[in-house]
């Protein structure tokens, strides 16, 4: 079983991510790791604000989450920080917050239908309120965050529109939780999917 962790830049994905590492040996956990797509697009010079270029470069990255969520297959339960729910989205939703209204789905088609082979079994979609988003950014000096003013007013309620209300989404409202009743959150919500799917569908 995979299962997946989503939500809003800054909510809170990794430090849960790394707290359920840290506690259930039993789970694989696969943090997010962006450094090889990103070096090959700006060895490339690639510009996400041409369509071309834009093509590319969700190939690149649809490409490197597919190689991703393979090296977890042989786990009996993998937690994903982002996973390939998050590129699909990103692929579908990027240019119309940029204003562009780009036939992505129809021209990734054939890419987009082997990222789908590979989405997770359950999803939690850790949300927040901007003044939580904003003081966990600024309290997090170890990561720039240069998108983050743009995922924050553009991306963000797409993202909400797009995952909340869905089937296999959960979500966790994740103001006023410290790093460890966060993780602890996580941790039972992870601990209660895996053993459904020790249990069978």
């Amino acid at each position: 079983m995979t299962l997946s962790l989503q939500g809003c830049m800054a909510a809170g994905k990794t430090t849960a991510a790394r707290y359920v590492q840290a506690h259930a040996p039993w789970l694989t956990v696969c943090l997010e790791d962006s450094a090889a797509p990103l070096a090959e697009v700006h060895r490339r010079g690639l510009d996400k604000t041409r369509y071309e270029d834009y093509l590319a470069i969700q190939r690149i990255w649809i490409a490197a989450e597919i190689e991703r969520y393979r090296r977890v297959q042989a786990a009996p339960c993998a937690l994903m920080d982002l996973g390939a729910e998050e590129i699909e989205f990103y692929t579908l939703h990027y240019p119309l917050s940029i204003g562009q209204d780009w036939p992505v789905a129809e021209t990734l088609r054939p890419e987009l239908t082997a990222l789908r082979a590979c989405m997770p079994r359950r999803i939690l979609f850790l949300d927040a309120a901007e003044e939580t988003l904003r003081r966990h950014k600024a309290a997090d000096t170890a990561r720039a965050r240069g998108f983050f003013e743009h995922s924050l007013t553009h991306l963000l309620p797409l993202k909400r529109r797009w995952f909340l209300g869905r089937a296999d989404v959960d979500s966790l409202r994740v103001d006023g939780l410290g790093p460890d009743e966060l993780g602890e959150a996580v941790l039972a919500w992870t601990g209660r999917w895996a053993a459904q799917g020790r249990q069978g569908p």
